[in-house]
């Protein structure tokens, strides 16, 4: 598989733009996403079973939703949110991240870590003390991401069928 860098070596910076989860924008890149996951998601893990966010959970300041723009292609190519998930019983406040998603012909290029990078940023200004997301194993270049970010394994925080791993990160 080519290194999508080489084509990239200076790739322009992504912008973010907070979008509701209703906007079109938003409703087509998690389509995009739900599409590509029900493609590739592991046969011996059943069917995937997508479920489009609620509008009122990516809100500030219970979350926001995000989308990634390529200002060299002019567009949307990739999305991710933050929502606020019940304090923990020792206090921490939690967020969860969700539907963290780049366009295949985007990734290489260091923007998924940016996005996550942006969506930490954005739980801490919300107060958020710990963030949390769930994966699946077959996702394992989104695995190496989150543990090269200092995330941790976790055990379940939710009962999501799409998943088989969890992570958490204490923010400073």
């Amino acid at each position: 598989m080519p290194d999508s860098r080489a084509q990239h070596p200076h790739p322009t910076p992504p912008v973010f733009t907070e979008t509701p989860v209703t906007d079109a924008a938003a409703h087509s890149l998690l389509a995009a996403y739900f599409a590509e996951r029900a493609l590739t998601f592991p046969a011996q893990q059943g069917r995937y079973s997508p479920t489009f966010p609620a509008l009122e959970q990516f809100v500030p300041p219970a979350g926001v939703f995000l989308l990634l723009g390529d200002p060299a292609a002019g567009g949307f190519v990739g999305c991710g949110g933050i929502r606020r998930l019940d304090d923990t019983p020792a206090g921490a406040v939690r967020f969860e991240i969700k539907h963290l998603w780049l366009h295949p012909s985007t990734r290489g290029r260091g923007w998924g870590r940016a996005l996550l990078a942006e969506l930490e940023r954005r739980a801490h200004g919300f107060g958020a003390t710990e963030v949390v997301l769930d994966t699946n194993a077959s996702l394992t270049a989104a695995g190496a991401l989150y543990a090269s970010a200092g995330y941790a394994q976790i055990q379940p925080y939710n009962n999501n069928p799409n998943a088989t791993t969890w992570y958490s990160k204490q923010l400073a």
